[in-house]
């Protein structure tokens, strides 16, 4: 069969299963995010029905519904508040990267790894998932709540921790010396910088330049943008989602609400897409030898990650029950976590890194999305009502 044609038979079939796994998981109150993972996984290397003649298709259509995820994420908050966010969450953030960049290193440490593996653990356990935990929210219907601009926060620092922390691992496996590594970084900061002042600066002038009359023209125009500057972000070590995101909050006005609009068909679309090619990605055999571990670690994160969450909604002024959304939420770790592994393995760093990671990655990506549900159940707010000394809301009486 040509190559084609076997690509549009994959790709339809594979639509129309996750079209049914949506309902199913519309039907039963929970993300979807888990089953599309699960879908993923028969279809990769080792599962039950391989596809090999989409899998490019997917793993470029993984990329593009994280920026978009990202994009959009971005179109909700302005410049101004972005900056007013990270001034009040710096402290929230080293205290996010302690908490659980820790664990990873002392946990390879215990494994004997050499240096390199240590640092690339560190990483995998420290950064959430930007696509999962955006997916999450939005299906919560979080997207107004006070919490929110702290999760946001948070995440940001991370992906832009990442323009910082990706150089310099990268100068590790490949041994390059402390100048070339030191200039590979200051490139990044750099470009980081340069965003956030365009974005900052002259966010309003990029705006009245998009068509918001021509919603057609509007749509392949911020796509288009949010790509290129993605792609440039990338090219000089910077993440992608760092660039996409910041290009969303440069657009602001009605031309940010009509954007988002028309984009979310596309990122719904694209993101459902992201969550199928990690499956794929990830061999079910090489995971057996290594679960057992990566258990252990995934426990170990996820209370550090609901830890750290809390205590910056806390500092925020966010009310116990916000606290725990905001923790819980963040437990998710994802697209930055493999990108990771795959460096390091890829230099010849610790073989079992990989299998260790895709595990480790595959139960907080899917026990996350279920412990971000946790806070809205009525026995939840009933526990959290009562340790405040809250009473319980009054009874509407019947007409």
């Amino acid at each position: 069969m040509h190559e084609t044609t076997q690509l549009l038979i994959e790709v339809g079939a594979l639509l129309l299963v996750l079209s049914v796994l949506g309902r199913i998981a519309s039907r039963f109150g929970f993300s979807a995010i888990p089953l599309y993972l699960l879908a993923g996984l028969a279809i990769g290397e080792g599962g039950f029905l391989p596809f090999d003649a989409s899998e490019e298709f997917f793993e470029v259509g993984s990329q593009i519904g994280v920026i978009l995820l990202l994009t959009m994420l971005g179109l909700e908050y302005s410049a101004e508040e972005l900056v007013s966010n990270l001034k009040k969450s710096r402290i929230s953030g080293i205290l996010d990267g302690v908490f659980n960049a820790l664990p990873g290193a002392l946990f390879a440490i215990l494994l004997g790894w050499e240096p390199t593996a240590v640092v690339a653990l560190a990483g995998i356990t420290w950064v959430s998932s930007s696509g999962v935990i955006a997916k999450v929210v939005r299906d919560l219907g979080r997207l107004g709540n006070r919490e929110t601009p702290t999760i946001l926060s948070i995440l940001v620092m991370e992906d832009l921790a990442m323009a910082f922390y990706l150089p310099v691992l990268s100068a590790l496996v490949i041994g390059a010396g402390l100048l070339q590594g030191a200039f590979t970084v200051a490139i990044a900061v750099a470009v980081v910088l340069l965003i956030l002042y365009v974005a900052l600066r002259h966010g309003r002038v990029l705006s009245r330049l998009l068509p918001d009359k021509n919603a057609e023209a509007l749509l392949l125009g911020v796509v288009g943008l949010t790509m290129l500057v993605a792609g440039l972000a990338e090219r000089v070590s910077v993440s992608a989602a760092v660039g996409a995101f910041l290009v969303g909050i440069a657009i602001s006005g009605p031309v940010a609400r009509q954007s988002a609009q028309l984009i979310t068909p596309l990122r719904d679309l694209f993101a459902a897409v992201f969550f199928v090619f990690f499956g794929i990605s990830t061999a079910p055999g090489d995971i057996v030898p290594v679960l057992l571990p990566a258990a252990a670690l995934a426990v170990i994160t996820i209370a550090t990650k609901t830890l750290s969450g809390y205590l910056a909604a806390k500092r925020a002024g966010i009310a116990t029950a916000g606290r725990w959304r905001t923790g819980l939420a963040l437990t998710p770790r994802g697209e930055f976590s493999i990108v990771i592994a795959g460096l390091a393995v890829g230099a010849g760093v610790e073989p079992m890194l990989a299998p260790l990671a895709a595990a480790y990655v595959l139960m907080t990506i899917v026990a996350g999305p279920l412990l971000a549900r946790i806070p809205d159940s009525k026995w939840f707010k009933a526990r959290v009502r009562k340790a405040s000394g809250t009473p319980p809301p009054l009874a509407t009486a019947p007409a």
